[in-house]
């Protein structure tokens, strides 16, 4: 007897889903609102609106891109002066609680 062909609609077949804990809507602390306003937004959209705002007030080193030079209200968030970009998720995390 012959195999039939895969069905081409098949479940292993099918498109993997995109992972809901990252687009879970997370609450930000008071200090992280003052950066992405008080809405509860998923993690990427939080971290759109920090590049959003460190760019818009030019706070990456000119010297080393990968540096974030914070401000006034980031300093709050990430707990000192300068943090490179791949520290801003750490920092940001702690000041996103589920909704």
């Amino acid at each position: 007897m012959a195999k039939k062909p895969a069905d081409s609609t098949s479940e292993s077949k099918a498109a993997p889903k995109a992972n809901s804990a990252f687009m879970k809507p997370l609450q930000p602390s008071k200090e992280l609102a003052a950066v992405v306003g008080a809405d509860p937004l998923a993690r990427s959209e939080v971290v759109s609106k920090v590049w959003e705002y460190i760019k818009k007030n030019n706070l990456q080193n000119p010297e080393n891109k990968r540096e974030i030079l914070a401000d006034d209200k980031l300093e709050h968030v990430f707990g000192k002066k300068k943090v490179t970009m791949f520290e801003m998720n750490k920092h940001l995390a702690a000041h996103l609680k589920a909704v």
